[in-house]
């Protein structure tokens, strides 16, 4: 359901730290003493600018102390390094596949340090690669949407929230085209892949929050859509064309269904196709 603007000031504030709150209060002369909740009491009446350049301008700064470590051209091409993208073990089973196909399998020691010098290693390497490429590829796009003038970033991680887009809160999923969908399927009817994300996505990270899909898709071969990914000036480009010209209304609203129960949600997706 679409936020009110009281309710959208509440999110915002509770998406700020505890000290980045007392020193937005103190900044517009307010009283800092009590608890978080006595400070978004007194700040929620605050024109919602002056919220919004307060956590625009934390942001900047958070942005700066992660390139003290690698600038964004340095972070780009360590992953143009990334030569083969495989996972080698399930996302979250690795604990399992030790298990049962070592520990469990071998009953000789030397045979064991065979089989893990022989697979395991590589399987280990490839889903580290894979969750590094991720991860970094990620931080780039969500630092590049957080810094568009009509989006708001959250500055703490806030469960179901990561950005603020034309007064709306949203959950922010950067993903690939699933297997059971072709481009041509994904462009045509774009709310039937939202619901298709929505309806299958894990049990241990269900979320029926408003979210906004990124989704990532190579024209040419899907299996190369991870390199895609790091195409950051037509991604970025794309992203800002989406974010220029999209606006939010009822008309976004979702209907999904998980575990029988039904569920209502606003949602948008952008198709980063090439």
């Amino acid at each position: 359901m679409l936020v009110s603007k009281k309710e959208l000031a509440n999110l915002k504030l509770r998406s700020i730290k505890s000290d980045d709150l007392r020193e937005l209060a103190e900044s517009l002369g307010l009283h800092t003493k009590g608890t978080v909740s006595d400070l978004i009491k007194r700040l929620i009446d605050v024109p919602q600018d002056k919220i919004d350049e307060f956590i625009k301008k934390k942001y900047r700064k958070l942005i700066k102390e992660r390139q003290r470590l690698i600038s964004d051209d340095s972070l780009k091409r360590e992953l143009l390094k990334v030569k083969d993208f495989r996972w080698g073990v399930v996302q979250g089973q690795l604990d399992q596949k030790i298990q049962t196909e070592y520990v469990r399998r071998f009953v000789r020691y030397e045979e064991l340090l065979q089989g893990v010098k022989s697979k395991l290693q590589d399987d280990i390497t490839h889903y580290v690669i894979a969750t590094w490429y991720n991860h970094w590829t990620t931080v780039l796009i969500e630092d590049h949407i957080s810094q568009h003038p009509r989006v708001i970033p959250t500055l703490k991680n806030n469960f179901g929230i990561d950005i603020f887009f034309d007064n709306q809160p949203f959950d922010l999923k950067i993903t690939y085209l699933p297997k059971d969908f072709t481009l041509e399927q994904a462009l045509k009817d774009p709310k039937g892949l939202i619901t298709w994300l929505y309806e299958n996505q894990g049990a241990q990270r269900f979320g029926a929050d408003n979210r906004l899909f990124v989704v990532l898709a190579s024209k040419d071969n899907l299996e190369e859509s991870w390199k895609l990914k790091r195409d950051f000036d037509f991604v970025f480009s794309e992203i800002d064309k989406f974010f220029d010209q999209e606006s939010v209304s009822t008309k976004d609203e979702i209907i999904f269904s998980f575990k029988k129960k039904t569920y209502t949600t606003i949602s948008k997706i952008l198709i980063v196709a090439k």
